[in-house]
Parts: C-alpha cells; sequence; structure tokens
C-alpha cells in the first residue's frame, strides 16, 4: 500500500457519504444544509500544507458543497456528475497526473468506476460492499465522522511527510 501511497499527488472525495454521513437536511424553505466534519476538513488542509491537491467529484448538485469548497481551498470541484468517470478523465486533462497519482475516496457504486482506475482508492467503514471491495483501504471511519481524516493522514504518512506537516504542531 505504501508504494501507491508514495506517488499520490492529488486526493479527489465524493462528497454525500464520504464528506458527510449521507444526511441530507431540508429547511422549510427547501434549502439543503449538510454537516461536515472539522477533523476532516483540517485534513484536508494538512494535505494540501504537503503539497497534495484535493478536490470534489459528487453526483449532486448543492450550494452548499461551493461553500465548502471555498473554505477548504478546493478548486476542482464537479457537482452533477452523475457520470462520474467523464469528470474523472476531465480532471486527468486538466491537472496532467496520471491514474497513479491520483487517490478517490468514494461510499457507493456511483463511485466504484473511478475507484477502479485510481492509483489508490479507499471507501469509508459504512460504504456499500460494492464501493469497499473496489477499495484498497477501508478507512476504520465512517463517511462524515472522520473517514477523509483518516485517509489524509494515511496518504501523508505513506508519503513521507507525516512528521513534516505535523512538526508544526509540536506533537513530539
Amino acid at each position: 500500500m505504501n508504494e501507491r501511497l508514495t506517488a499520490i499527488q492529488l486526493l479527489l472525495l465524493d462528497v454525500d457519504g464520504v464528506m458527510t454521513d449521507g444526511g441530507i437536511i431540508y429547511d422549510g424553505n427547501g434549502l439543503e444544509t449538510k454537516i461536515f466534519n472539522v477533523k476532516d476538513g483540517h485534513g484536508i488542509k494538512m494535505l494540501q500544507r504537503a503539497g497534495i491537491e484535493v478536490g470534489i467529484i459528487t453526483g449532486r448538485s448543492s450550494a452548499v458543497v461551493d461553500v465548502r469548497a471555498r473554505e477548504l481551498g478546493i478548486e476542482l470541484v464537479y457537482q452533477g456528475a452523475l457520470r462520474k468517470l467523464e469528470s474523472y478523465e476531465d480532471v486527468k486533462l486538466r491537472t496532467g497526473l496520471t491514474d497513479s497519482q491520483i487517490a478517490y475516496m468514494g461510499d457507493d457504486v456511483i463511485d466504484v468506476p473511478v475507484m477502479r482506475r485510481v492509483g489508490f482508492a479507499a471507501a469509508p467503514q459504512d460504504a456499500l460492499y460494492e464501493a469497499k471491495r473496489a477499495a484498497h483501504y477501508i478507512a476504520c471511519c465512517n463517511g462524515g465522522r472522520g473517514a477523509v481524516r483518516e485517509v489524509c493522514d494515511l496518504i501523508l504518512k505513506g508519503r513521507g511527510v507525516w512528521n513534516e506537516v505535523a512538526a508544526r504542531y509540536e506533537l513530539g
């Protein structure tokens, strides 16, 4: 697995069920709300500080995803991507990266085609069986409950940059 992680330069994430627990809240006016995990967000920022880009490919479209992406400095955002492989191919064209340099975390059947292509595929603990079967790594945490952070830390450690990134927190 470390061999796969060493090459990673981009982590792509699904939203519902990965960055969130999959729940969707609508208010009385039909406005959508999602709950994002702050530890996941910090893991994303740590990856970015290490020079690893992060992007989003989600099948749904939601204004709140744009807000979260802006907050985290994520520029590669594909919403309404019902054929995620098409968005994935566009990401490769835009970044010039190869499959082996890209990681993807997904939780449902819509994610499997991309998971089968990337150099490193991950799934939250509560992902559907098909997504877990396509994953190189299954997180201990559920989606929206630290699974993204777990994968961010795994990539940082696998790339050998964890100590450098964590040094600012004086963990030693």
